[in-house]
């Protein structure tokens, strides 16, 4: 681990996680613990990045800075694009930007509405008191999601983990399935970036996309002002990773790298422990440079 007084060096093999959740969105642990654990293995600059929800940041910022970690604000946002949902992901945002906040909050909205219908269909499947027990695991129905239905699933022993719940349920077609108009491409894009933020496409193998909608998703993000690609990410596999850095490199995107960490039980890798980017990229973490809170007494290589 590099000692917290050295300064940092933002290239490509810097140990950087900018993607996890916390309590305040869809993960198990606070933004405090996750500061702690993310500093304990070994990561060199930390984001969180709640879904549609910024509440968190000034907590793990204090938190970061008082570990010696170097950090950045984040958010990832949920928005519908060819009827699917998918994650944008915000680095280096102003969490106090009125624009961002009030377009977050708006994004949040339906979120209680839908889960009272993805309860009822569960009900249907003869699974009662879904909502109530999913809402065990949020403070905030505005914030809830299919992760807590399906902490909810484990928990009952209806399902053995997170991955057979969305075998069997939660998922187009499966009870519990919800569809839900989030914000646009160009919301989203433009909340960040308005914010003072980079806009990154998050682990884009996950959506499934054809070659060609994904080249559409692509050009539109382009467009828009859309600057990044997560290429290494915890749900990628090695040969996705080889073709998102293609992409980044064909398209002249800047590369993000970060784990996803939703909770130590349930997420694919730890905080901190993906593979480096590779060396022809293009770290977003560069053109973040002014963005970035370093502890006292840090500087930047």
């Amino acid at each position: 681990m590099v000692p917290s007084s050295a300064p940092l060096s933002l290239s490509a093999g810097l140990n950087a996680d900018l993607h996890c959740h916390s309590t305040v969105s869809d993960g198990t642990q606070s933004p405090e613990w996750l500061a702690q654990h993310a500093h304990d293995n070994g990561v060199e600059l930390w984001a969180l990045t709640d879904h549609d929800e910024v509440g968190g940041i000034a907590r793990a910022r204090a938190a970061a800075l008082a570990l010696g970690l170097p950090f950045l604000a984040g958010v990832e946002i949920s928005i519908t694009w060819a009827d699917k949902t998918v994650h944008i992901v915000g680095l280096g945002v102003d969490e106090q930007n009125p624009t961002l906040v009030e377009g977050l909050r708006r994004t949040r909205g339906g979120r209680e509405a839908r889960a009272r219908d993805m309860a009822a269909q569960l009900a249907q499947a003869g699974i009662p008191g879904a909502f109530e027990g999913a809402l065990h695991y949020v403070d905030n129905p505005d914030l809830i999601s299919r992760s807590h239905f399906a902490r909810f699933l484990v928990e009952r022993g209806i399902c053995k983990d997170m991955g057979d719940v969305f075998h069997h349920y939660l998922t187009e077609g499966k009870p519990g399935f919800v569809p839900h108009r989030w914000a646009s491409l160009e919301d989203a894009v433009g909340w960040i970036r308005g914010a003072g933020g980079i806009a990154v496409i998050a682990h884009p193998a996950r959506y499934g996309f054809p070659p060609l909608q994904e080249d559409a998703l692509f050009d539109q993000f382009c467009a828009l002002g859309g600057e990044g690609v997560e290429v290494v990410t915890g749900s990628h596999t090695p040969d996705e990773c080889l073709r998102y850095r293609d992409r980044a490199l064909a398209s002249h995107l800047l590369a993000s790298r970060g784990s996803d960490f939703h909770s130590p039980r349930e997420s694919r890798l730890d905080l901190g422990t993906l593979p480096p980017l590779d060396a022809h990229l293009t770290p977003v973490w560069q053109r973040l440079a002014s963005r970035i809170a370093l502890p006292e007494g840090r500087v930047l290589a």
